[in-house]
């Protein structure tokens, strides 16, 4: 979700429907297929498929690490110019970790920074409103990287540790991986810490405090104090 999007309509929890509709796979244009299942091999991304048929068609499908979403790329599937697809999200919770992580998986990755203009993390490297370093406050939603596949596909990497009220239900939080798990374990220790220094005392409850500040965190409900 970008920042253009945080408006009053899009905190109001939006009625449930009857049926689930789950975004699941996008199809990135790419010119030379095996020199993209390459590319994002080397990224450390999961390899569900790669089934080529007699007529030519062929497709290959990969996995981000704690994705739920997919991308498929192969031949005859789309006529979409090779590297026609920009501002592809991927969520983070520590930017200038994913960066490195991206960086030592030979990926060319942006510096990190932050948008200081709405809409300035689509614009090239360098242009006004995109300010060097993670936002200085660590707001969630403000910090980016950039990187690109071998066709020009754009990635767009976004970290976000609490999210807009209403974004996630209560009883749907998950963490991705252990990694992710882990920050948010990290995050909720520090502002424990913190509310202990408010209360004077060690609180004896702090694994329900920890859990309470978790999920407010996902859900975008207000933070234990």
């Amino acid at each position: 979700m970008s920042t253009a999007e945080q408006s009053t309509t899009a905190r109001v929890p939006q009625q449930r429907g009857t049926v689930d509709l789950k975004l699941e796979v996008v199809v990135l244009p790419v010119a030379d297929v095996d020199r993209a299942k390459e590319f994002y091999g080397k990224l450390g991304w999961r390899l569900d498929a790669d089934f080529p048929f007699d007529n030519g068609f062929r497709v290959v499908q990969y996995t981000p690490p704690g994705s739920g979403f997919s991308i498929q790329f192969g031949s005859k599937m789309t006529s979409a110019a090779p590297g026609s697809v920009q501002g592809l999200y991927l969520i983070v919770s520590d930017v200038e970790a994913a960066r490195a992580e991206l960086v030592a998986r030979g990926a060319e990755v942006s510096e990190v920074f932050h948008a200081t203009s709405p809409g300035a993390q689509f614009q090239p490297d360098g242009a006004s409103g995109r300010v060097s370093g993670r936002d200085p406050d660590h707001k969630s939603y403000f910090s980016f990287a950039t990187f690109s596949d071998p066709d020009g596909n754009g990635w767009l990497l976004q970290e976000i540790t609490t999210r807009l009220p209403g974004r996630i239900e209560t009883g749907a939080t998950e963490f991705g991986s252990p990694a992710d798990l882990a920050a948010a374990m990290r995050r909720a220790e520090a502002a424990h810490g913190e509310h202990e220094k408010r209360t004077g005392q060690r609180d004896e409850q702090w694994a329900d405090w920890y859990a309470a500040y978790m999920i407010a965190e996902q859900t975008g409900t207000e933070l234990p104090l």
